[in-house]
């Protein structure tokens, strides 16, 4: 750099798509070509312990480059797009004050856009009211949210009880539709940023494929046996850590409500069912740019066009 010229930081990339969909591997080959790091956005790798159903990066995939918001807290504390937020934009000055390009990569459509648009002016959990939720049937508490926020409604992900269950904890402590929520950008954390997200896909057989393949990779790595250490870690205490795809599953398996092939099979069926809803909650919430992926698609291929896009030198 010459004298009297300003090195302003890298703008950060954002990388989303459905589990197993293949962002991790471009992330990867991407933050090595542009001196990148990554910063995972997945509400569940954040957990120390969550590993193999959270298909987390290995330490050799870590020791290649560097991540963050991984195993960042104990499967006993509570973790949140707050929290998400604040941790972001810490990695991001980091890596940004050392001359390097933070790549934002993960499937948790919340925290992508909590970082994008900034989060609702709502209240904080509230202890008795989340208790009083939590104790009513999903179904019950969908016609609650149906009467009284029909916007809402709508929008949330259905199947998820702890969405549901957060949106009626704010309608009830503010007496507003969650969906009336004022979002703001912390001043903390700079302007929002205008840049498109760039979403990944493929074609439903060749996702489900590699769902499949990954699940069983997780069995046969040790899920069961991984699930059951965490039991005793206190696993079942954290409502949110067992939504995690998979570790729900094993526990009843080790409950003895079901057996191990019939456990497998339901994890592929859930986790196909999940990666169906993220692909259309991307499309609904976020400005995403689609890149489309084949079974033949190279990485390096990937790599090069996004480098490209992101103003890399083609020889770099």
């Amino acid at each position: 750099m010459q004298d009297g010229q300003t090195e302003f930081p890298r703008a950060p990339i954002f990388l989303a798509g459905p589990t197993a969909v293949g962002k991790s591997a471009v992330a990867l080959a991407l933050a090595e070509r542009i001196g990148g790091e990554i910063i995972s956005v997945d509400s569940m790798q954040v957990y120390c312990g969550l590993d193999l159903g959270t298909a987390k990066p290995s330490p050799a995939e870590r020791a290649r480059v560097p991540h963050h918001l991984v195993d960042v807290v104990e499967l006993t504390e509570a973790f949140d797009a707050a929290k998400f937020l604040r941790l972001a934009a810490l990695a991001v000055k980091d890596i940004q004050a050392r001359g390097r390009v933070p790549i934002f990569c993960g499937g948790t459509g919340l925290y992508f856009k909590a970082w994008l648009s900034g989060l609702g002016e709502a209240p904080p959990a509230d202890p008795q009211v989340r208790a009083e939720l939590e104790a009513v049937p999903l179904p019950d508490l969908l016609i609650e949210l149906s009467r009284r926020d029909p916007v809402t409604y709508e929008r949330i992900d259905r199947q998820n009880p702890r969405r549901v269950i957060r949106a009626l904890e704010v309608i009830r402590l503010t007496g507003q539709p969650y969906s009336a929520q004022r979002a703001t950008w912390p001043s903390a954390l700079g302007p929002r940023p205008s840049t498109l997200v760039t979403g990944f896909t493929r074609e439903p057989a060749d996702l489900r494929r590699r769902i499949e393949t990954r699940v069983d990779g997780m069995f046969a790595g040790g899920l069961v046996e991984e699930t059951r250490r965490l039991l005793a870690r206190g696993l079942a205490q954290n409502p949110t850590a067992m939504q995690a795809l998979g570790y729900r599953q094993v526990v009843e398996h080790l409950r003895g409500e079901r057996g191990l092939a019939e456990t497998v099979a339901l994890v592929k069926t859930k986790t196909w069912q999940f990666a169906r809803r993220q692909g259309t909650w991307f499309r609904r919430q976020l400005p995403v740019k689609w890149l489309s992926l084949s079974a033949d698609t190279p990485v390096d291929q990937v790599v090069a066009e996004l480098a490209r896009e992101c103003g890399d030198a083609p020889d770099r």
